[in-house]
């Protein structure tokens, strides 16, 4: 990676949530500008009501490009110039709107390669909309908008536990008929491989729950185990299936770098429950790296100026160890080293790197058959066949 600082770009999410709140807080240490370029989507006109409701001394330099980011300021993007009103606390259709625009300039220039990272504000999946479009989620959003065909994986993290889904936002009824052999391992496979490059976990440990309270259902025995086994022998330390209940009750999610999560509410409630005020989700497996912190807009408490921006701080340090994580793992890669000198030779002189081949066992008899053939031609009649001496003579005028 060039020796620069890394560009965070920053969407401001529901622009009557606690997105504006949560950026302000974040880069009011001057560390942070140290550490980063942040480059806000959102609108000055929005952003300075927020700073004036809640009594907030922030600066930003406003730009209407991501070319034109300066280092150590806060530059804000604006995304859209339109008039909209802002009713902090309240979720409604303009602010939905507001959101996703953000989401679609920031998109827009990634394409354009105008920034390293992106780390998403809280939104309201429910009203968010534009032109017949549905906001789902920021894992399908963001494959969509990539277009690549990538399909990313998204990953909870906090400090002491990393669990990812093997299905998303799925009723209970329908999980059953979306789990297959085939899409566990490739699940298992893309975790490998994020903790591998994301993360620099060289073998990293992957526990796989039961879908049923005992782990002994018609799933764990056709599905998931045979999902696990296929991992092991393609190299992947993939473990279980275990009882969600007796692996959290029991804190086995200790001794793993990750774990996979049959679905939303098997991961969300024990996330949740051991996540302090740095939880945050990662997209993992797609060319932009992508991360949220684990919060709603929480509108019941937006604009107060009270709320813990740890979790907005901690999805920036992510990304940026990720993206450093990512440039590390891959340089060797791109620049492999030059082939050693044997293995530039033809292949004639292989056999001085060949291993020798296995001596066969002495055979006295055969050897002493072979003894007369083999003795100096000189070596006959008047000594009896014995070497003779060497002539002195000779000796002196060698010497």
């Amino acid at each position: 990676m060039e020796d620069r600082k890394i560009r965070v770009a920053i969407t401001h999410g529901d622009t009557n949530g606690i997105g504006y709140e949560l950026i302000f807080k974040t880069f009011a240490e001057p560390e942070m500008l140290e550490l980063c370029t942040p480059i806000i989507y959102g609108s000055p006109k929005i952003a300075a009501y927020h700073r004036k409701a809640m009594n907030i001394k922030a600066n930003f330099s406003i730009i209407n490009r991501a070319e034109d980011a300066q280092d150590g300021r806060v530059n804000l993007l604006t995304c859209f110039d339109d008039d909209v009103k802002v009713e902090i606390g309240t979720p409604t259709k303009e602010s939905g709107e507001a959101a996703l625009k953000a989401l679609d300039r920031a998109m827009t220039d990634f394409r354009s390669q105008l920034y390293d990272v992106l780390v998403a504000c809280p939104v309201d999946n429910t009203n968010m909309s534009a032109d017949n479009y549905s906001y789902k989620n920021l894992k399908e959003y963001s494959e969509t908008s990539i277009g690549d065909g990538a399909k990313g994986i998204k990953i909870m993290i906090n400090e002491t536990l990393r669990i990812a889904l093997a299905t998303d936002g799925l009723a209970i009824k329908d999980i059953p008929a979306n789990l297959t052999e085939e899409r566990l391992v490739a699940k298992i496979k893309a975790l490998h491989a994020s903790m591998q490059r994301d993360f620099r976990i060289s073998n990293p440990r992957i526990a796989v729950l039961a879908l049923n309270p005992k782990a002994d259902g018609t799933e764990e025995n056709t599905i998931i185990i045979p999902a696990v086994k296929r991992s092991e022998e393609e190299g992947i330390n993939a473990y279980g299936p275990y009882a969600a209940d007796e692996f959290f009750g029991h804190s086995l999610y200790e001794a793993f770098d990750c774990v996979l999560a049959m679905y939303d509410d098997q991961a969300n409630i024990p996330f949740t429950t051991l996540m302090q005020n740095d939880g945050i989700c990662y997209i993992a497996s797609l060319p932009l790296v992508c991360t949220a912190p684990a919060l709603s807009p929480d509108f019941v408490n937006a604009g107060t100026g009270e709320y813990d921006e740890s979790a907005l701080r901690h999805a920036i340090f992510t990304a940026i160890d990720i993206v450093r994580n990512r440039d590390e793992h891959d340089s060797p890669l791109a620049n492999p080293l030059q082939k050693l000198y044997h293995e530039k030779r033809d292949d004639s002189e292989k056999v001085r790197f060949s291993i020798p081949k296995k001596r066969e066992p002495f055979n006295r008899n055969e050897h002493n058959d072979r003894r007369p053939s083999q003795r100096p031609a000189q070596a006959d009649n008047k000594n009896g066949g014995a070497p003779q001496k060497p002539d002195a003579n000779k000796q002196q005028t060698a010497e």
